[in-house]
């Protein structure tokens, strides 16, 4: 990795977005994420309230994917190399 490289998510090679985080506040976003997911699923049942389950996921991951953007290197469609 270039020392110069300040991107805590890389882009896919093949694809637009994002790929798994080359450094470690990247990493921790994604247990954060994947850490506020799992509360959700434990206290917002989806057969209790699916309307709120719903908006509380996406609400999460919206933030994850402005967290991609903002770390991230700038996402464009790319067909490898």
């Amino acid at each position: 990795m270039d020392s110069q490289n300040k991107y805590w998510f890389p882009a896919k090679r093949y694809g637009w977005g994002w790929g798994l985080p080359v450094r470690w506040q990247g990493w921790v976003c994604l247990a954060v994420y994947a850490g506020c997911v799992a509360l959700v699923i434990r206290f917002l049942r989806p057969s209790a309230d699916p309307f709120m389950f719903v908006i509380s996921l996406a609400l999460l991951t919206l933030g994850l994917m402005a967290v991609c953007w903002l770390k991230g290197e700038p996402p464009r469609w790319r067909s490898g190399s």
